[in-house]
């Protein structure tokens, strides 16, 4: 059964709920209908040393051609290791212009801080505040990057032919989760082309409770080693250059799909298909809809050692790459 969800700050809602499955607890909405929320942010989750508490805004704009307003709260950030960290946060901004950076800001503050607590200074003396106070800082001004257009070389794609196996991958079933009655689990199986996808698909559905689903949302993304011919003053050279082939399925839960595989782009996951099954309960969930359907996923996807390290996610997302979209098939 489809609930309405539309609006035009959809690719905003789903950064928002893909940040809040990866996050969990260290995500905090301060103000849901002006979109601003802060992240606190450790060098280590378990024994944090150096901690910092990214405030964003999303104006109307984002992402499309207006970054986050920011404030960065420590109370021992000053001076130039302020500017260094907002010259790095904007320096993503300007090589990621039109795509969503929360998650490679937040990487690069926690990469920052790793950094720093691996150097001889002790950490900073850390006295218990509340939420309220830990979000505050001397310099409560919000910054905003105001960076100029990049200039892009033309890339001209010359696609390599990749050889697809015929056989079936191993299929991997997450824990349900329940709510209001609704129930969610995901399933997982690594793939490498797109006709394992179908055969993957074609072997759930021969399940009868997973057939009998309300919804099977799903999303995959295949990795591709293509030729890229590239033109410089002096003549043409071929590179190999990493792309990806993907696409998603909502199965009448309106965006579920995109904002599914929205999540795998935010996780950086590649040759992994995830179905998300919903056997509808009779309630209306509203958005807490999407945000079990994302969490039964990045669940899954960290259970079978699909996530990179916070480290290899933000270097692989902070370069260009180019993403094919495969064409709509019915599947069921």
């Amino acid at each position: 059964m489809a609930e309405g969800d539309t609006g035009s700050d959809q690719r905003q809602n789903e950064e928002i709920e893909a940040m809040a499955a990866i996050y969990g607890e260290e995500w905090c909405v301060i103000d849901d209908c002006a979109k601003i929320f802060c992240i606190r942010i450790s060098d280590d989750i378990d024994d944090p040393k150096w901690t910092l508490c990214l405030q964003v805004m999303l104006p109307n704009e984002y992402p499309g051609t207006a970054p986050p307003v920011y404030q960065l709260n420590a109370p021992w950030l000053k001076g130039q290791e302020r500017a260094d960290l907002s010259n790095s946060l904007e320096e993503i901004y300007i090589q990621n212009i039109g795509e969503s950076i929360l998650y490679l800001w937040v990487e690069k503050i926690r990469d920052v801080l790793i950094q720093k607590s691996q150097m001889t200074e002790p950490g900073p003396e850390v006295k218990k505040k509340t939420e309220e106070e830990d979000v505050e800082c001397e310099d409560d001004i919000l910054l905003t990057c105001q960076p100029e257009n990049p200039v892009r070389a033309l890339d001209f794609d010359v696609s390599e032919n990749q050889t697809e196996i015929e056989e079936l991958p191993p299929i991997d079933h997450g824990i349900p989760i329940t709510d209001r009655r609704s129930t969610f689990q995901a399933h997982l199986a690594p793939v490498v082309c797109p006709k394992q996808v179908k055969m993957v698909l074609a072997k759930l559905y021969e399940n009868k409770k997973i057939a009998s689903a309300t919804h099977n949302i799903y999303a995959y993304r295949l990795s591709e080693t293509r030729k890229l011919k590239k033109i410089h003053h002096f003549g043409i050279y071929c590179e190999d250059k990493q792309t990806f082939l993907q696409d998603c399925e909502d199965d009448g839960e309106t965006a579920a799909g995109g904002r599914l595989l929205h999540l795998m782009e935010i996780l950086n996951v590649r040759n992994v298909l995830v179905v998300v099954s919903r056997w509808y309960g009779g309630i209306l969930l509203g958005p807490d809809r999407f945000k079990h359907i994302n969490n039964c996923a990045r669940n899954i996807l960290v259970e079978k050692n699909y996530t990179n390290s916070p480290e290899e996610s933000s270097k692989a997302l902070g370069k260009n790459k180019k993403v094919r979209k495969d064409k709509k098939r019915s599947e069921h």
